[in-house]
């Protein structure tokens, strides 16, 4: 006998609501109600669930609400209907009674091609029940349909165990496009998951292009080197690392690239006198004409057009006529321009005129101040009548007006590491700040003379901007592969923040530069950041001096602010989220949340997402390894996701150590022969490589038990 469609959403009934507000609904369990399993929704299931959802009819169709929590009140009097209490007030009855967070709205869309109802689920309250309304219990259908709902669900991630196993799909333009960050204690599944939600995505990419390869670039930043063999079977995957093998290239981030932010921060460069000689010397090596000043005139062209800058920049300033002792400085900058004012036979005749009344209107200046108790300020027309006569001496060695323009000291052109060197002592001559330069250039050739640093900032010749764009981000149409792997693990840590902000800023503006020059469209590209909370770092950002690790933050700072403007997305992996910038945290829009134990790190997350989601937010102690909450703009409803399972070969290598099997020799990987692989150690060939020794190759298997003890 078939149930009619009334008696069967009865049946479905388990409490009638008995409290209403904004934020929390308390219903009243009828006694008939389920208390362990329920079996009238299509298939058994667990009831009353923590997390789990029910439904409470409207004008609209369903509200969805979550459980938050389950408890029993004592009443004196039994509540069944139909059942009067005879006057037995004085008997303790148990009421169960659970409380709700609403979520949204399910409504009824139409019907399956097999016949089922297809509903719709969408975000927001639009009107809340009252007092008395039956609470029910969703059937398979429904449950489905509440996780499932959403448009251009793409990428499969998981099933949801609170939802009958409901398919977890994501939309790649919500997830990516507005940053993502996945957190989680150490082994709780953080790297599998940033692992698999990269493939997931490619691999449904490439379905869509009919098994063609992606146009897709994902940048994996792997200070523990995890990441080198996880993509190996996706076809052409570029891996860079200090320390080259096979399949694995030299990481090359030169020089040239970092830019006066980090040459400062790296420097550790005063903001007085160091910082602006340093800005001065790197428009110097900048400017274009560092391999064309080969000749005497072209040397002066270049040493008059930063006499003008200089005297430009004094001007403004007012030191010359200011009191001691910038009136005094101005003066012996000015003294000591004389002596490298010299003429060479190849100048012409304009030249040297121009060159000789330019030497003697300086000498004139200084003489009339070098008298005894003469005053060293200078008036405003003096001034003004020498820079006169430096763009006049600069304009016969052939410079313009658009010379004479500050060079952009970020612009990433060519110039080696010597030719910095020289041109901050020139500078420091110019703008007689020697004495205080002399720590910063120190600092300049430790970078210069390192060799564990020259494999990475080295002058190599080969290194192009626009190679280098193709190599690292990715060439036209993704033609060199999808996924590329910078391994950070053995960059030496004086430079590790400066390297890693480098490329991180080199990938913004080098998309910034490609909408500019595609009237608006963007490369969509995902910058995935491992161990975020070394590099994204909160810091004081009161501090005069801001070291390379505050630099490297502000550069991810700046990503998450503006790089979904330019079609750069980010991901964070972290086990520590309340390490990292307030700044980058609070512009991810959607969150991955494993196992978090640490009572910070729980207290940040609460403040991170609704105050209605605190229920569900209690799971994270107790999330079990795969097992994670996604929540945010790239899920519909909060939900709990049991993560698709990666075979051991495209796991990152993020295991934790193998005590027992090392120890007891049980479960040990066997060679060719059957024969268990003892774990051996060669400590000698360890120590050369570790001080840079040259040593003969030697294998390990070859390692005596002598050297073993």
């Amino acid at each position: 006998m078939s149930i009619s469609p009334l008696a069967y959403a009865d049946s479905l009934r388990i409490g009638s609501i008995d409290f209403v507000s904004p934020d929390e609904i308390k219903v009243l369990l009828d006694i008939e109600a389920p208390d362990s399993v329920a079996l009238n929704t299509g298939t058994p299931r667990p009831f009353p669930r923590i997390n789990g959802y029910v439904l409470v009819p409207s004008d609209e169709g369903y509200l969805v609400a979550q459980v938050e929590w389950i408890t029993i009140e004592r009443s004196q009097y039994p509540k069944r209907k139909g059942m009067q209490d005879f006057g037995l007030l004085d008997l303790p009855y148990p009421l169960r009674k659970m409380s709700l967070n609403p979520l949204g709205c399910l409504h009824y869309a139409d019907k399956h091609a097999n016949g089922e109802d297809r509903y719709i689920f969408r975000r927001g309250v639009e009107g809340y029940p009252t007092v008395g309304d039956p609470v029910l219990l969703p059937t398979q259908n429904q449950l489905r349909s509440i996780v499932e709902s959403g448009e251009n669900r793409r990428v499969k991630i998981g099933i949801s165990p609170l939802a009958a196993n409901a398919e977890v799909k994501i939309d790649p333009d919500r997830l990516f496009g507005r940053h993502l960050a996945v957190l989680g204690n150490t082994g709780s599944g953080k790297s599998c998951s940033v692992a698999g939600l990269i493939r997931w995505s490619m691999d449904e990419a490439r379905k869509a292009r009919n098994g063609a390869d992606p146009n897709a670039r994902f940048i994996v930043l792997d200070p523990n080197g995890e990441y080198a063999n996880t993509f190996r079977d996706m076809g052409k995957v570029r891996v860079f690392a200090v320390e080259p093998s096979e399949g694995i290239e030299q990481l090359q981030v030169p020089l040239w690239f970092w830019n006066s932010a980090e040459w400062s921060a790296f420097t550790q460069a005063s903001a007085k006198a160091q910082r602006p000689t340093l800005i001065q010397a790197l428009r110097s090596v900048r400017d274009g004409t560092v391999e064309a000043a080969a000749t005497p005139s072209h040397e002066m062209r270049r040493f008059l057009r930063t006499l003008v800058s200089v005297i430009q920049i004094e001007r403004n300033t007012g030191s010359p006529w200011s009191t001691f002792p910038k009136n005094k400085n101005f003066y012996e900058k000015i003294n000591k321009w004389q002596n490298e004012l010299k003429e060479d036979d190849s100048f012409g005749e304009q030249e040297k005129t121009t060159l000789t009344t330019f030497r003697a209107h300086i000498y004139s200046l200084c003489k009339t101040r070098s008298e005894r108790n003469a005053h060293l300020d200078f008036t405003r027309t003096e001034v003004d009548v020498l820079l006169r006569s430096a763009k006049a001496a600069h304009a016969a060695f052939g410079g313009s007006d658009t010379d004479i323009l500050p060079i952009d000291a970020d612009v990433p052109r060519e110039f080696t590491g010597d030719q910095l060197l020289r041109s901050v002592e020139a500078n420091a001559e110019l703008l007689n700040v020697s004495d205080y330069v002399e720590t910063m250039l120190m600092r300049i050739r430790s970078i210069l003379s390192d060799s564990r640093m020259k494999t990475i900032t080295g002058d190599v010749k080969d290194v192009s901007l626009d190679g280098w764009l193709k190599d690292y981000i990715g060439d036209n149409k993704a033609s060199n592969g999808s996924v590329t792997v910078i391994d950070l693990s053995l960059v030496p840590a004086e430079v590790v923040h400066i390297i890693t902000a480098t490329i991180a800023r080199m990938t913004l503006e080098s998309l910034q530069r490609y909408r500019k020059l595609n009237k608006g469209k963007t490369l969509p590209t995902v910058l995935v950041m491992e161990e975020a909370h070394t590099f994204i770092k909160r810091y004081k950002d009161d501090s005069e001096n801001q070291n390379s690790a505050a630099i490297c933050c502000q550069v991810f700072e700046k990503i998450a602010r503006e790089g979904r403007k330019f079609g750069l997305g980010l991901v964070l992996s972290s086990q520590r989220p309340s390490e990292l910038s307030p700044t980058v945290l609070s512009q991810c829009n959607s969150y991955l949340l494993h196992r978090i134990s640490n009572d910070r790190d729980q207290e940040l997350v609460h403040k991170l997402v609704p105050d209605n989601l605190r229920g569900l937010l209690r799971d994270l102690p107790s999330l079990p390894s795969r097992h994670a909450i996604l929540l945010g703009w790239a899920s519909e409803l909060p939900v709990l996701v049991q993560m698709n399972q990666l075979p051991d070969g495209q796991r990152p290598k993020s295991d934790d150590p193998d005590f027992w099997a090392v120890w007891s020799g049980e479960g040990l990987e066997k060679n060719e022969r059957n024969e268990e692989i003892e774990r051996r150690v060669n400590w000698k060939e360890i120590a050369d490589d570790w001080q840079q020794t040259p040593t003969p190759v030697a294998n390990n298997d070859l390692v005596s038990d002598d050297d073993e003890l």
